[in-house]
């Protein structure tokens, strides 16, 4: 018998999918704009994976959206957080 597979293994497999997608795209040689999709998908995929593979087993969908969106606003602002201090940090090493 299958068991029914939760949201966040589902996503999982799909943005796994799409980080082969983006390679393959990115190691392609005859188009740059393939090659422009390919980083765009790898890139998505890869800070989607990092909230998806966060999420608990057992999330329903609803959840999983929220979970997902405050992961990736941490994300955001740690980010933004370390592009503004490397000036201040800069500015301390002179």
């Amino acid at each position: 018998m299958s068991k029914s597979r939760s949201f966040p293994e589902r996503a999982e497999t799909v943005l796994i999918v799409g980080m082969l997608l983006g390679i393959a795209l990115i190691a392609q040689r005859y188009s740059i704009d393939l090659f422009r999709w390919g980083l765009g998908i790898l890139v998505a995929s890869t800070i989607l994976e990092i909230a998806v593979g966060n999420l608990p087993e057992e999330a329903s969908f609803g959840r999983s959206v929220i979970l997902i969106v405050v992961i990736l606003c941490i994300f955001v602002t740690v980010f933004a957080l370390g592009v503004w201090m490397v000036p201040v940090l800069s500015r301390m090493g002179r």
